[in-house]
C-alpha cells in the first residue's frame, strides 16, 4: 500500500509501529497473567484462551503493518491441511531474523499461536520475558555433558523440568517452534562446519530429541517447513523495509510415530533418531536447491 515510500522510511515507521503494537500488548498480557496466579485448573485454562487471544492480535497487527508497508509476493502451500485444534511441532531451516516474522504470518489464525522453547535467562528480557512467562512459554535449563559428569545425579533433570512446565499444553492446543539448526545459515557458518548440505547448517537432532522427550504424546503432528527466499537471504532490516520482493514456504505435515519418540540417552535410538534427522536435511537442501534453480517467489 505504501511501499513507495522511501526504504529508511518504510523500516523505520515499521519498527515504530511494531514497538507500539507490542506496548499495547503488554499491558492486557500482564494484567491477565496477574489473574492467572490463583491455582485453579479451569479458571488458569480460560484465562489462558484470553492470553493467546491477545497474542494472536498481537501478530495480526504487526502483520497489518507488514501489508500497508511491503508488497511481498507469498508463495505458500500445505496450509489446506492445518487445524487450530491440533498439537503441532514445527522444524523449519533458519537464515534470517525475518524467519520469525515469515512464520508468524503464514501460521497466524491458521494452527496454535507459536511458542518456542526458551532458555531460563530470558525470562529476565525487559517486557518480553514477562509476556513469554504469561503465555506459557516453555523455559528450559540444559547442563552440559561435563557438568552432568561431574553431577550425575542431575541426569534427566532438564527433561523432567521441561516436561512439567508443558504440562499444561494438554489442555489447549498448542505450537513448539524449532530451528533445528540451532543458530540462522551463513556461509562462515557453513565452512566451518564443513556441512555435507549445499544451503543448510548440519541439524542438531539433540535438539528436537528434547522437545519430543519432554512432550510426549502431547504432540499429534510434525510440520516441516522450508522457507525459501529467491532473491537471497534478507536482513531483518530488509523484510521490514519494504526490500523483500517474495517469499516461498512450503509446509509438509509429518506424523509423529513411535520411531521417533524415545530415550536420545540411548545409543540405538540415538543413531536411529540422527539418521531420520539427516535424512529430513537431505531432502530440505534438495528442496531448497530446486526451489533455487527455478526462481520460486
Amino acid at each position: 500500500m505504501l511501499s513507495f515510500l522511501p526504504k529508511p522510511l518504510i523500516g523505520v515507521l515499521s519498527v515504530l509501529l511494531y514497538f507500539i503494537n507490542t506496548l499495547f500488548w503488554f499491558v492486557p498480557i500482564v494484567l491477565l497473567a496477574l489473574l492467572k496466579l490463583p491455582p485453579i485448573t479451569r479458571w488458569q485454562a480460560f484465562i489462558s484462551q484470553l492470553l493467546n487471544a491477545c497474542a494472536v492480535a498481537w501478530i495480526s497487527l504487526n502483520n497489518v503493518t507488514t501489508a500497508i508497508f511491503t508488497n511481498i509476493h507469498w508463495n505458500v502451500n500445505g496450509l489446506e491441511q492445518l487445524s487450530r485444534k491440533d498439537w503441532y511441532l514445527i522444524l523449519a531451516n533458519h537464515q534470517s531474523w525475518a524467519d520469525i516474522l515469515v512464520l508468524q504470518k503464514v501460521f497466524n489464525r491458521k494452527i496454535p499461536f507459536i511458542k518456542f522453547f526458551l532458555k531460563k535467562e530470558l525470562i529476565y528480557v525487559p517486557l518480553l520475558g514477562i509476556c513469554w512467562w504469561a503465555l506459557d512459554f516453555p523455559f528450559m535449563k540444559r547442563y552440559s555433558k561435563s557438568f552432568l559428569a561431574k553431577h550425575p545425579h542431575l541426569q534427566g533433570k532438564d527433561i523432567e523440568t521441561t516436561r512439567k512446565a508443558c504440562r499444561k499444553f494438554q489442555y489447549k492446543p498448542t505450537t513448539i517452534m524449532n530451528f533445528v539448526e540451532g543458530t540462522r545459515f551463513t556461509k562462515e557458518k557453513h565452512d566451518l562446519q564443513q556441512s555435507p548440505f549445499n544451503r543448510l547448517l548440519k541439524p542438531k537432532a539433540g535438539g528436537v530429541a528434547f522437545v519430543l522427550a519432554a512432550m510426549g504424546s502431547q504432540l499429534h503432528k510434525m510440520l516441516d517447513v522450508t522457507i525459501h527466499y529467491p532473491q537471497g537471504i534478507p536482513t531483518y532490516w530488509d523484510y521490514i523495509s519494504g526490500k523483500v520482493r517474495a517469499i516461498t514456504v512450503n509446509i509438509k505435515v509429518l506424523p509423529i510415530t513411535s520411531d521417533v519418540m524415545g530415550d536420545y540417552n540411548d545409543p540405538e535410538h540415538r543413531e536411529r533418531f540422527q539418521q531420520w534427522v539427516n535424512q529430513l536435511w537431505r531432502q530440505k537442501d534438495q528442496e531448497l536447491a530446486a526451489l533455487a534453480q527455478k526462481g520460486v517467489g
